[in-house]
């Protein structure tokens, strides 16, 4: 359990990050969804462009099973490589963007 803890502390560190650059948007806000008891992250980009609604889902992230699985990243941010700086071992982290198939080809869990 202590593990999952320091986990959930890695990823709000990274999110928060993430989640204090400010948009070249001025009317776009982004926003950390935090679920600690569901352990499910986000960053969540939502505003007016004009006439056109804004929102989605930059980043997400989940622990399941006491891994990491990172399930959506639309950025140029390498979460699963700024986690394994922090202090996660490889095999704590699945690539849960990938389908099952190609994970067996990255340097990270499977599943």
């Amino acid at each position: 359990m202590e593990r999952v803890e320091q986990y959930r502390g890695y990823i709000k560190q990274l999110l928060t990050e993430y989640a204090s650059y400010k948009s070249l948007n001025k009317t776009i806000e982004r926003q950390l969804v935090c679920d600690t008891q569901n352990d499910h992250y986000q960053i969540v980009n939502m505003g007016w462009e004009g006439h056109r609604r804004i929102y989605g889902c930059t980043i997400h992230i989940d622990i399941k099973d006491g891994k990491i699985w990172i399930q959506h990243n639309m950025t140029e941010l390498d979460i699963a490589q700024e986690l394994v700086r922090l202090g996660v071992p490889k095999e704590d982290i699945v690539l849960g963007l990938h389908s099952p198939f190609m994970r067996q080809f990255t340097e990270y869990a499977v599943s």
